[in-house]
């Protein structure tokens, strides 16, 4: 277990800089297998699920586009070699690789971006290509590509039906709660849905120019993202630019 440590700590010092690897494997739209059988996660975008955890284990599953995203990417990259550029943090908290992922002129991530075959997922402090991932999803949603196909928002009472899907939720902002680790914005008559902000994420939201409840309570907000279940429905927002104030 040691010498696993070490090599990978090893591995990590000479790796901050961009280096190449070969990718062995295409495991979904937005995480590949290295060479080193190290698995790498693509930073700020987030694909449709191809597999769900159950208590049988990992099961496939039909959500939309899963399968397209998976085959563009192994088309992109599987069997080839890969420059790889990583960011503030190089690994998450499930010990796969953080990485920015290039093949020849072709930056994979915003690739995948710009045909609707992913979502940004924007995840401070690792921000170094936001605005450039953030203006090719833009660009994918207003032509209609891939998952923004359907782009209708869904309302704050139907997130409740589409736990683990990505999409966007629109409505007003009706309560706003404030602790030391989080915001939380509730919509909805009855608050059934809710966009968190988390703490670590709090000096991003700075530019707004007032605090985070004065300035969206009362406002009506698109918010898109993959939703879970905490309590209550919710999206996590990372930066103010993925909560769209609807004039």
């Amino acid at each position: 277990m040691k010498t696993r440590v070490l090599i990978l700590l090893l591995f990590l010092y000479n790796c901050s800089s961009p280096y190449t690897a070969k990718v062995i494997k295409v495991i979904d739209g937005d995480t590949i297998l290295l060479e080193n059988n190290k698995e790498l996660r693509y930073i700020g975008i987030d694909s449709p699920e191809t597999h769900k955890k159950s208590p049988l284990g990992w099961e496939e599953t039909n959500v939309p586009f899963g399968k397209e995203a998976e085959e563009f990417n192994r088309k992109l990259v599987e069997g080839k070699k890969v420059r790889i550029e990583f960011d503030q943090q190089k690994t998450d908290t499930y010990g796969r690789l953080l990485g920015y992922v290039f093949i020849g002129e072709t930056f994979v991530n915003k690739k995948l971006l710009q045909e609707g075959l992913a979502v940004l997922y924007t995840y401070p402090p690792n921000i170094k290509y936001f605005q450039e991932l953030f203006k090719a999803q833009k660009e994918a949603r207003q032509q209609k590509k891939g998952i923004w196909q359907d782009s209708e928002s869904i309302s704050p009472l139907d997130a409740q039906k589409f736990i683990g899907a990505i999409k966007s939720v629109k409505g007003k902002v009706q309560y706003c709660y404030c602790s030391k680790k989080s915001y939380s914005l509730f919509m909805g008559k009855e608050v059934e849905f809710k966009t968190t902000i988390f703490h670590t994420s709090f000096s991003y939201f700075k530019k707004i120019g007032e605090d985070i409840c004065s300035y969206y309570l009362h406002r009506k907000i698109c918010v898109t993202g993959r939703i879970r279940k905490y309590n209550i429905p919710e999206i996590i927002a990372n930066v103010p630019e993925e909560i769209e104030i609807i004039q």
